[in-house]
Order: structure tokens, then C-alpha cells, then sequence
């Protein structure tokens, strides 16, 4: 008994020296911006919250979804050549690189949103979900000079450690929600280069306007850091398009109140690929993104948390068929462009749904 102990105390000395070491963890923030954290509303107990407390409802995965769970993941999946040159040009644009992931053109400026680009979700190599195709990191080096890079939450689907250090000498400056700082910091982004924002707060950047919008969400990246750094969804306003991303979180009435104070959005990116009953509070069901895109106001809608890696026990196409039903049914229009594909934003976007992921 006493040697059982002992070998799980030795065990958790390990885990906990690994994630105090191991950079891919990030930094928690710092005993002074817990004390700045405690003024704002949505900061409680030495965490962040959501307005309201979430519910869990524990049912069965398989009664959630319609398709089997042997079509949890691809046995391929169709990639697009990138067409730098759609990218380069000066008319607003949107490309996606799977998930949540993507590369907005907007007032001739360069704008990565979450960029994960690497192989696996998971702070180590050998557990965790890996990308549907090849990691698109080598893509980095044909990229143009990014301006700005948005990042919604910390988690690894979203803030990814190699992704970051091999995009941070060409980026101008990275906005993100208050004490994901101290994760880019580590990874050697300069202090200077980096605006951190709450919930409801706007700045604006080079001519754009930007807000940090609210999203019913949790963050952390190691087991012991749970809700110690902010998320949420991101507005960014142009001379000509109003852009809108959700970031991940279950549906509520903050959409509503950002389509009163922001909406109407040209483009709206609604979370909605990774659904369970179990967690219901913090994703949404692909019916609830296309409410959430009516809510918001968004003109045009493109469903994103998909087409990458398997987080649910959902069929992997499932999210973008239930969602184009739904869109239909509300006369949404919903995108669904390839991974790869640039998208023009003009007044109202007309790219035919292929169904591409039928292969």
C-alpha cells in the first residue's frame, strides 16, 4: 500500500514538472493580473465566467447524432490548391484551412483567425486527435506578412504551440482575450505585440474596428488552469465588410445582444462541428448555429469547428448536412466551401454548395 502511494505521488511530481517545463502548457497569469482580472464582471472565485452558470444534460452520444460512429473520420479528405494570388489581391476575402482556422483578407490587411495548423490537438505527439489530412504547417512559409492574428480560447484546437512559433516573425500584432498573453509571451511573441481585451470591449487596429464579443465557453490548457484565461468570439469591421466569429461556446442570448450592438455581418462564422448532449452548454448542435447566425444577424453564414479533427462521436460530414437543412428551412445562406478554397465577400455570396465531403 505504501509503495502504491508512493509511485502515485512520484507519478504526479512527474506530471506536474512536465507541465511547468514543457512551454506547449503556456503560462497561467501572474498574481497581478489576477488582481486586475478581479474588477471585471465576468471573473469570479479566481476564474472567468459566463453570465449564467452552465448545464450539462448526461444522454447518450449516439442519441444525438443521425450517422454512425465509423464516420467519425475521413478515410481522405478533398484539399484545395491555395490560390495565393485570390489571397494577395486587395478585394476582401476568406480562406479556410479546416476547424476554425482561417485567413480573412479585409481592407487590402492580412487576418489569421485560430490559426491551427498543426497535426494533433493534444500538448503531446502520441495522444490525441490528429488533422483529417497532412499538417498545413509549410503553408506559413508562402503566406503573405500577416497583420494581426485573432485567437479565440487557449485550447489546443484553437491556440496551437507550433503553429505560433513558426508564424510569429511575420506577424504584426495578436489579439486575444485577457491571459492568453502569457501563453504567446513563452513561446517568444514580444509583449508589445500583443492587445488583450474582455467581454463588450472595442479598439481598433489600422482602420479596422474590433471587438471581443461573449461566448458561453471554458479555456485551459493544462489539468490544474481551468477558466484562468478568457474566451470569446471576435468582431472585426471594415470599410466595406462586417465580419463576425463566433469562437467556440453553446447557444444563448449573447447572440442576440451582439447582432443589436455589432450585427448586421456580411460573413458570420458559427461554431457547431463538435456536439454532444453531455456539453451541450459549451457546443452548439448545428440547428442551434444556424439560430445563432438569424440571432447575430449574419447575411451570409459558414458553419466552421469541422473538417479536421474528431472531437465528438458524430459522423465527421454530419454538422454541414444537418446545418444546410436547417439553413434551408430558415432561408440561411449557408457557404460550404473546401478547405483551401478562397471565398470573394461581396454583397451577397453565391458559392454553390458541391457537396464535397461525399467521397
Amino acid at each position: 500500500m505504501i509503495f502504491l502511494l508512493v509511485t502515485l505521488v512520484l507519478i504526479g511530481a512527474v506530471i506536474s514538472l512536465y507541465i511547468n517545463l514543457h512551454p506547449v502548457f503556456g503560462r497561467n497569469p501572474s498574481n497581478e493580473q489576477k488582481e486586475v482580472y478581479k474588477t471585471f464582471d465576468n471573473y469570479v472565485n479566481g476564474k472567468f465566467v459566463y453570465q449564467s452558470p452552465p448545464k450539462s444534460t448526461i444522454t447518450s452520444t449516439f442519441k444525438n447524432s443521425k450517422s454512425s460512429s465509423k464516420d467519425r473520420r475521413p478515410v481522405e479528405i478533398p484539399v484545395s490548391e491555395i490560390d495565393w494570388n485570390k489571397i494577395n489581391n486587395k478585394e476582401d476575402s476568406l480562406t479556410w484551412f479546416g476547424h476554425s482556422a482561417f485567413l480573412l483578407s479585409i481592407d487590402n490587411k492580412k487576418i489569421l483567425i485560430d490559426p491551427m495548423l498543426g497535426r494533433i490537438a493534444s500538448p503531446v505527439s502520441f495522444v490525441g486527435p490528429t488533422r483529417y489530412s497532412e499538417d498545413m504547417l509549410d503553408i506559413i512559409e508562402d503566406m503573405p506578412p500577416i497583420d494581426a492574428v485573432f485567437i479565440t480560447h487557449d485550447h489546443y484546437d484553437h491556440l496551437d504551440y507550433p503553429s505560433i512559433r513558426k508564424l510569429k516573425s511575420k506577424v504584426g500584432h495578436f489579439f486575444v482575450p485577457y491571459g492568453v498573453s502569457n501563453h504567446l509571451i513563452r513561446w517568444g511573441v514580444e509583449k508589445e505585440k500583443i492587445t488583450e481585451l474582455n467581454w463588450w470591449e472595442d479598439t481598433s487596429f489600422q482602420g479596422l474596428n474590433i471587438a471581443l464579443t461573449p461566448s458561453k465557453h471554458f479555456s485551459g490548457r493544462g489539468i490544474f488552469n481551468r477558466n484562468s484565461t478568457l474566451w470569446g468570439g471576435w468582431v472585426i469591421v471594415g470599410k466595406q465588410t462586417r465580419f463576425y466569429t463566433s469562437g467556440d461556446g453553446g447557444y444563448d442570448a449573447h447572440f442576440k445582444e451582439i447582432g443589436e450592438k455589432y450585427g448586421p455581418f456580411d460573413i458570420a462564422l458559427i461554431e457547431g462541428g463538435q456536439y454532444d448532449r453531455r456539453w451541450s452548454w459549451a457546443h452548439m448542435f448545428p440547428e442551434e448555429s444556424v439560430q445563432a447566425n438569424i440571432d447575430v444577424k449574419g447575411k451570409n453564414m459558414m458553419l466552421m469547428h469541422w473538417g479536421a479533427f474528431t472531437l465528438a462521436n458524430h459522423g465527421w460530414s454530419e454538422p454541414i448536412e444537418r446545418a444546410l437543412k436547417e439553413a434551408k428551412k430558415n432561408d440561411v445562406n449557408l457557404i460550404a466551401p473546401r478547405i483551401g478554397e478562397t471565398v470573394p465577400l461581396i454583397e451577397s455570396l453565391s458559392t454553390p454548395v458541391t457537396s464535397w465531403w461525399e467521397i
